[in-house]
């Protein structure tokens, strides 16, 4: 091989470790830093747990399925969610 390509290559070679390096110290320093700020921050307890509307909801809607839609609910945002509302579509 030439020797202007033996060298091109090597340069790739530097520039494409140059490149996974960064990248993988800037994975490491977000991953580092999310632990950090979820081991100290703490979570503010809410006041008041999400309530629903029983008088709009439960005449429409069969109370069973309502109960498997608000506990999905539940279950998917860690108790976080709030329904205001049930339509079908």
């Amino acid at each position: 091989m030439k020797p202007e390509l033996v060298e091109a290559f090597g340069i790739l070679l530097v520039g494409m470790i140059t490149v996974f390096t960064v990248l993988a110290l800037i994975v490491a320093s977000g991953r580092v830093l999310i632990w950090a700020v979820n081991r100290t921050v703490k979570e503010i307890p809410s006041i008041k747990k999400s309530t629903i509307q029983k008088s709009t909801l439960q005449g429409e809607m069969n109370p069973q399925k309502m109960a498997a839609i608000v506990a999905a609910v539940e279950i998917v945002t860690n108790g976080k969610g709030k329904i205001t509302s049930i339509e079908k579509v």
